[in-house]
């Protein structure tokens, strides 16, 4: 097989699962909860590593910020053999409960951006695969995390969100954000949609586990509201879910 365009991987890594940050930096720093992990290559976002769990191959790539990097990653990774994906992320809260360094394991996601829109119409949900995700509650509890599982939203813009009132459409972005609010959307991140919709239609299974950085809303209430940079427990568990994964195949 010849090499990937954008990942620039054949299919000789010989892994079925992936493990997907979106940043780079963040790639080495997850392939060393594997066994004998070894860089396997860099390319524009995309730095890949290759471990092993249980005897089995893992890969960790990175996929970049965003739906597009995402669903290229997700298609690439496909043609080479891998068939189960899990995206440790980073997501701001939007349910007041959910607070800076809890989880987020995302069951559905808002397709709030564009990239999914270019596969399916807007009507068809992006959802987790059930495994994945039950690996990753199972995963969570074992290693006794604080989680949250629910629906996150998924947008293209991340200064849309944050600075929404000097944006031309600033009207219609608060309006609804105060609808995901309302609804009960968890938190807030920019590539599970991808990862959902590409997954459902290569047939292949995905999850997301998200590490919470902080939460506007906690800030705009006058309550508590820590930060947490750290994806240490996020890392763990998708490791934790890949194992159980493995267990249960």
């Amino acid at each position: 097989m010849e090499k990937q365009y954008h990942i620039d991987i054949d299919d000789s890594h010989g892994a079925r699962y992936a493990i997907l940050p979106g940043d780079p930096k963040r790639v080495e720093k997850i392939a060393s909860f594997l066994e004998n992990p070894r860089f396997l290559n860099q390319n524009r976002e995309y730095t890949s590593w290759l471990g092993e769990l249980s005897g089995k191959k893992v890969m960790v790539i990175s996929t970049g910020m965003g739906g597009p990097s995402t669903a290229i990653a997700i298609e690439e990774l496909y043609v080479t053999g891998v068939r189960n994906f899990i995206r440790i992320g980073t997501c701001g809260g939007i349910a007041i409960d959910v607070t800076g360094g809890d989880l987020v394991i995302a069951t559905g996601a808002i397709r709030h951006e564009g990239t999914t829109r270019e596969y399916v119409p807007i009507e068809f949900p992006a959802v987790a695969n059930l495994d994945v995700t039950n690996a990753l509650v199972e995963a969570a509890g074992r290693l006794k995390q604080k989680w949250h599982a629910g629906i996150v939203q998924c947008k293209d813009s991340f200064y849309g969100q944050h600075s929404p009132g000097r944006m031309p459409i600033g009207y219609q972005l608060l309006n609804e954000w105060e609808a995901w609010k309302k609804a009960g959307c968890l938190a807030s991140e920019m590539e599970s949609a991808s990862l959902y919709i590409v997954s459902q239609i290569l047939g292949a299974r995905a999850g997301c586990v998200l590490g919470v950085v902080w939460n506007q809303e906690r800030e705009k209430a006058g309550l508590s509201n820590p930060h947490s940079h750290d994806t240490t427990n996020a890392i763990k568990t998708a490791v934790e879910a890949v194992r159980i994964l493995m267990e249960k195949e």
